[in-house]
C-alpha cells in the first residue's frame, strides 16, 4: 500500500474546520508543541480500542445492569478526558468506575500492566517492521507530517514533542520514523526527564521559559483533550488532529477523514482548528508569518 499524496495547494479558507478565530495579538509562532500518538505517529493506532475493550471486560465483572452500549459510552468519555496524560490516569479512572459499581478494584498498576501487554503485541509488530525496513516510516506517519515539520523548521520555529507514552518508547519510535532531527533533545514523555510529567509542565517549565514566550507565540497540535486544553490555557493556538487512524492504516491510498467523536471532544477542549491530517496546511502556516 502507498500512502495517498497530499494536495500541494489548498486555499487558506479550505484548511480544515475553523472553530475559533486566533486570539487577539497572537503570533507569529516561535514554538510548536506536538503530541505523538495519533498526532504524528500511527505506530500505536488501535490503542484506544484495545483499552476500551479491556475496560469493558473489567466492568462486566461488576455485575452492573448497564447495557454494553451505556458502558462503552461511559468508558470512551473518561478515557478521552485523560488522553494526553500518562496511561496510569486512565487506569485510575477505570479503577474508580469499578468501585462505583460496588466492587473492589485491582490496583491501577495491575490494570496498566495487562493493557500494556495487549498493546505490545500490536506495537511490537510495527516497530519490528520499521527496524527491518519492511515498512516505510511514511506509512506510519499522519499524512503531511514531514512536510509540516520541515516548513515550521524553515521558519525558525522550535519544535517540541510531548507524549503521555513512556519517554524511552517515544524516543525510540521517533527515531524509527525519522523524526529525531526535527525535535533533537526536545522529546518528553511519561516517567522520563520531567518529574511528575504533564504537558502543562512542558509548556510552562520548558517552552515558555526557553523561548521567552507568553503563549502568544505557541502553536500546538494534538488529538487528545488534555494537550488541546493545555495549549489554549497557556494562550496558544491549538490545532486538533481529529484523525480516523484506522482508516489511515486500512486505506492509506484514500483521503483522510475526520473522526466525529474526537472532533466534538476536541472542540470542547478549545481547539481553534480541526483537521484530519496535515495535507493542505502549508498555505495556512505561511499565513501565520505574514
Amino acid at each position: 500500500m502507498v500512502r495517498h499524496e497530499c494536495r500541494s495547494v489548498m486555499n487558506i479558507k479550505d484548511f480544515g474546520e475553523r472553530v475559533r478565530p486566533l486570539p487577539e495579538g497572537w503570533g507569529p509562532p516561535c514554538a510548536a508543541l506536538f503530541d505523538f500518538d495519533g498526532t504524528l505517529s500511527l505506530i500505536r493506532e488501535g490503542w484506544t480500542e484495545i483499552l476500551v475493550k479491556y475496560s469493558l471486560e473489567i466492568l462486566d465483572t461488576t455485575g452492573t445492569s448497564e447495557t454494553a452500549e451505556q458502558l462503552e459510552a461511559i468508558v470512551r468519555e473518561f478515557l478521552m478526558r485523560q488522553t494526553g496524560k500518562p496511561t496510569r490516569f486512565q487506569l485510575i479512572e477505570l479503577a474508580a468506575a469499578v468501585r462505583e459499581r460496588g466492587m473492589e478494584p485491582l490496583s491501577p498498576e495491575v490494570y496498566e500492566a495487562e493493557y500494556q501487554r495487549r498493546l505490545a503485541e500490536r506495537v511490537g509488530r510495527r516497530r519490528e517492521a520499521l527496524r527491518l525496513g519492511k515498512t516505510s516510516p511514511d506509512c506510519l506517519l499522519v499524512p503531511g507530517t514531514r512536510n509540516l515539520l520541515e516548513q515550521l523548521r524553515g521558519y525558525g520555529v522550535t519544535l517540541y514533542l510531548a507524549s503521555g507514552t513512556e519517554e524511552t518508547a517515544v524516543v525510540e519510535e521517533a527515531r524509527l520514523l525519522g523524526l529525531t532531527d526535527f525535535f533533537e533533545a526536545r522529546i518528553y514523555g511519561a516517567e522520563g526527564t520531567i518529574p511528575d510529567f504533564s504537558k502543562a509542565k512542558v509548556i510552562h517549565e520548558i517552552i515558555l521559559r526557553r523561548d521567552t514566550l507568553d503563549g502568544r507565540g505557541l502553536l500546538g497540535f494534538g488529538d487528545g483533550f488534555v494537550e488541546i486544553r493545555d495549549v489554549v490555557t497557556a494562550g496558544g493556538v491549538a490545532i486538533a488532529v481529529a484523525s480516523d487512524e484506522q482508516r489511515m492504516i486500512d486505506a492509506p491510498e484514500s483521503p483522510s477523514s475526520i473522526n466525529g467523536w474526537k472532533r466534538l471532544r476536541l472542540i470542547e477542549a478549545g481547539a481553534h482548528h480541526v483537521i484530519p491530517d496535515y495535507c493542505g496546511i502549508g498555505n495556512y502556516i505561511d499565513s501565520l508569518f505574514e
